[in-house]
């Protein structure tokens, strides 16, 4: 077999004099330096698909779901989570996690949930 022209002992050089602590201190830092671009953008960003999923979660078939998304699409309000969207609304009516989708589909409330949230597209 072929000898690998290796650097690895070079390149390694500056962590010969970490204890295990500190190499395990310093893994963690690169990997949070890998991990907090994704963390930004699973914060930042939203998709339908992901919206229908937590409101599946939440209890809706996947009809009401779909609907209650594009609903909320319609009026800018998904960017704020469709399931943050209804579980505010259930909080100021007093009404189940369902029965506030569901009058958010009908659309009489979806005027009021924008008046709530205009704040935040400032």
């Amino acid at each position: 077999m072929k000898a690998r022209n290796d650097d690895f002992k070079e390149r390694r050089k500056h962590l010969d004099s970490f204890s295990d602590e500190q190499l395990k201190t310093y893994f963690f830092e690169l990997t949070d330096q890998i991990v907090d671009p994704l963390m930004k953008l699973a914060y930042d960003y939203t998709s339908p698909a992901i919206e229908r999923s937590v409101l599946l979660r939440m209890g809706f078939s996947s009809l009401e779901a779909k609907a209650i998304t594009d609903r909320l699409n319609e009026h800018n309000l998904l960017q704020f989570g469709a399931g943050q969207v209804v579980y505010l609304f259930c909080k100021q009516h007093k009404l189940s996690i369902r029965e506030a989708g569901l009058k958010l589909l009908e659309g009489s409330f979806i005027d009021q949930m924008v008046e709530v949230f205009r704040h935040e597209t400032k």
